[in-house]
């Protein structure tokens, strides 16, 4: 499916950096609950992330990624994910994040 320029504009992709990582027992499948700072602009999200196998909580901690920031909000499980951090499966299906390969200001939009 091919989209033009108006709808890539909708999709608004931050920059943010990660504050806090809790385990998440609840979760279908093996995730993180991360709690993301995108600047002041968009401020504080949530976001349920299955990164726990190539990443433990200590790594995660103050890292930048990169995340959509205007879904609805989504139940998963007992927790409210507000936002999806994006990443790129690796050959076993786990995700690997997409992040900055230099530091940014969070909130720095994606385009």
């Amino acid at each position: 499916m091919t989209i033009n320029w108006p709808d890539f504009e909708k999709i608004e992709i931050r920059v943010g950096t990660i504050l806090e990582v809790n385990a998440f027992p609840k979760a279908h499948k093996p995730a993180y609950q991360l709690v993301i700072d995108f600047g002041v602009e968009t401020g504080i999200k949530k976001s349920s992330a299955q990164l726990t196998v190539h990443y433990k909580k200590e790594d995660l901690l103050n890292r930048q990624v990169i995340a959509v920031v205007n879904f609805p909000p989504k139940q998963i499980a007992t927790f409210i994910s507000e936002c999806l951090v994006l990443g790129v499966y690796d050959e076993n299906n786990n995700v690997v994040l997409l992040q900055p390969s230099s530091p940014v200001a969070n909130g720095c939009r994606v385009g």
